[in-house]
């Protein structure tokens, strides 16, 4: 039978504390609901990292009823993710249901210093110098990099669930970002990063991202983000900073 899960922690016990699942349950505040039937659990939230997402996980039997019960009780307009091999098996049992999207996933749950990446490179804390929260006054030129440099990125000051921006300077110009975006209780999600063209390849993104990284591990237990998975040069400096990596895909409803 399918029960709607009421709390945080039974959210966490039903998951397995997974960090997707427990990322999209944010914390079942803002309108977000879960539920578990056997050993699959989906959790929803409206507009996290602008979407109406689902995380969906468990065994494909199960995993499709509970899809099937939360678009009907949410509507069409909450997109399903999870583990790709996982989300081609619903989509197979359910119809109107689509493959939208592949990427991946990407969590850190330990100090970074001392971390092992995916290659084996061991993670130090190295130099941050320079990296900070912005202020308030800096936003415009938060908002102008992105749109530079990074103008698909969902996270933008000022938008709803995007709490903070750091940032590093080179010559007393904003130089590199990354913010503090949709996090979750338990789960702090890095999103909006971004470097200015004429600074690429100097580490200044990696410097920022461990900054972060440091930071959402240290105030919510675990870092999280979500990368293209045609973007290999930032998975693998996620991955030197030890985050592990998950290949997810996304479904939408059709007709």
């Amino acid at each position: 039978m399918i029960r709607e899960l009421r709390s945080a922690a039974e959210v966490r016990a039903a998951c397995g504390d997974d960090d997707l699942v427990v990322w999209a349950a944010q914390g079942l505040r803002d309108g977000a609901r879960a539920w578990a039937l056997g050993e699959a659990v989906v959790a929803a939230c409206p507009q996290v990292s602008r979407r109406d997402r689902l995380a969906v996980r468990g065994g494909a039997v199960h995993a499709a009823e509970l899809v099937r019960h939360a678009l009907a009780e949410l509507g069409p307009s909450y997109r399903p993710l999870g583990e790709a091999a996982l989300m081609r098996e619903v989509t197979a049992r359910l119809d109107g249901l689509e493959v939208a999207g592949r990427f991946s996933w990407m969590s850190l749950e330990t100090d970074l210093a001392g971390t092992a990446g995916a290659d084996g490179t061991v993670g130090t804390v190295g130099d941050d110098g320079g990296v900070g929260w912005l202020e308030d006054d800096d936003m415009a030129q938060v908002g102008s990099l992105l749109a530079a440099e990074a103008p698909s990125s969902y996270a933008v000051p000022g938008l709803a669930g995007v709490r903070r921006w750091a940032g590093v300077r080179t010559g007393g110009e904003l130089a590199a970002v990354a913010a503090d975006a949709w996090s979750a209780p338990t789960v702090g999600l890095l999103a909006g990063v971004a470097t200015r063209a004429r600074h690429r390849g100097t580490g200044l993104a990696g410097r920022v991202c461990r900054w972060v990284s440091r930071e959402l591990v240290a105030v919510y237990g675990r870092a999280a983000l979500m990368v293209d998975d045609d973007n290999p040069a930032a998975i693998r400096v996620y991955e030197r900073l030890g985050y592990r990596r998950r290949r997810v895909a996304a479904c939408r409803a059709v007709g």
